[in-house]
């Protein structure tokens, strides 16, 4: 059994903790909050488990194994980082930390320690994700072009991070996790902040790479409806990933342009291909349930180097991080 403390239980901290309580394999043991009311739910719901306010009764504790952090992510780092000194594992809500500084210093402690780290990317463990990291990986959409998505609803306001560390965090690990081989070169970002809180709560983020290939970051918190969209388009087909939809959530079709020229390279012909479309059957899964799954057969075999590992956080803490400094300085193009 694998003792684990959770600290956080607020609004992801349930979620958290019913996943990790139905595991065979982990012994919840205690959760911290500072709210005396979110305390009195854990009582009434899980009686068998511990509350506390004090962190340090789950970070100094010797019997627990692994630590669950769930809290505002400018206090990652520093309960990350007293986790791995008393040789805890870690498994953080994304975004893994605010500045990729904090991220290295956890990072090598991590290797140090010999521990895991997993940041909580929950999407690359829908039936959506993993389907099109198999059509890109088997290059049934050929050579990438770009990556759009659009992630926009009415709220919910963060009190510590602006809109694109709160809903592009999500998206940019998706992007990093279907593209592995390409790495990103700068950034050019764009946000507006409506309320004078000194936090954008709409922006548009460009990410250049050091081929043709580009992607793009639309998310807002002004919205007046819900999107979850993201396309993404190869030069022998394009995908359609709507998350908003009960079922057929990904499209793919059969649609292109193919280029080619006369002697005179400057005459271009062009012609449009339009196909049929598809939807390929995606595995019924929980996220969630499955990302739990992955972490404790990590810790069972002691792959301490997974797919949402800290690197993997590590450069999507980058590109966050370059997007901030580029929406202080009105979009210009900062490297990464």
């Amino acid at each position: 059994m694998i003792n684990t403390g959770i600290i956080g239980y607020g609004y992801w901290g349930p979620n958290i903790l019913r996943n990790f309580n139905a595991n065979d394999e982990l012994n919840v043991r205690y959760v911290c909050d500072f709210a005396q009311d979110r305390l009195d739910i854990l009582k009434k719901n899980f009686p068998g488990i511990a509350g506390t306010k004090d962190p340090d009764d789950i970070l100094n504790n010797p019997d627990i194994d692994l630590v669950a952090i769930i809290t505002p992510v400018f206090t990652h780092f520093d309960l990350a980082k007293k986790a791995l000194e008393n040789g805890k594992h870690v498994f953080v809500e994304k975004p893994f930390t605010s500045t990729s500084r904090q991220a290295l210093e956890l990072i090598e402690l991590a290797e140090k320690k010999k521990r895991l780290i997993m940041i909580d990317h929950t999407f690359l463990f829908t039936g959506s994700v993993r389907k099109m990291k198999e059509l890109i990986d088997n290059n049934s959409i050929g050579n990438l072009y770009y990556y759009d998505s659009v992630r926009v609803n009415l709220g919910l306001f963060q009190h510590d991070v602006d809109v694109i560390w709160d809903l592009a965090a999500h998206d940019i690990s998706i992007m990093n996790y279907l593209i592995p081989n390409k790495k990103p070169a700068s950034v050019n970002a764009y946000g507006a902040d409506h309320f004078d809180r000194g936090l954008a709560n709409v922006a548009y983020l460009y990410v250049k790479f050091d081929d043709h290939f580009i992607a793009h970051f639309h998310c807002n918190w002004l919205s007046p409806v819900k999107l979850r969209k993201t396309l993404v388009a190869g030069d022998k087909k394009m995908l359609v990933w709507d998350d908003l939809e009960e079922s057929d959530k990904i499209k793919v079709f059969d649609k292109g342009v193919e280029v080619s020229t006369k002697e005179d390279i400057y005459s271009l012909l062009i012609k449009y291909r339009s196909g049929e479309m598809s939807t390929p059957l995606l595995e019924n899964i929980e996220a969630l349930k499955a990302e739990t799954q992955y972490l404790v057969d990590c810790l069972m075999t002691g792959n301490f180097h997974p797919i949402n590992d800290g690197k993997a956080g590590l450069d999507v803490v980058r590109i966050l991080e370059a997007s901030t400094m580029s929406i202080q300085n009105n979009g210009i193009e900062i490297k990464i």
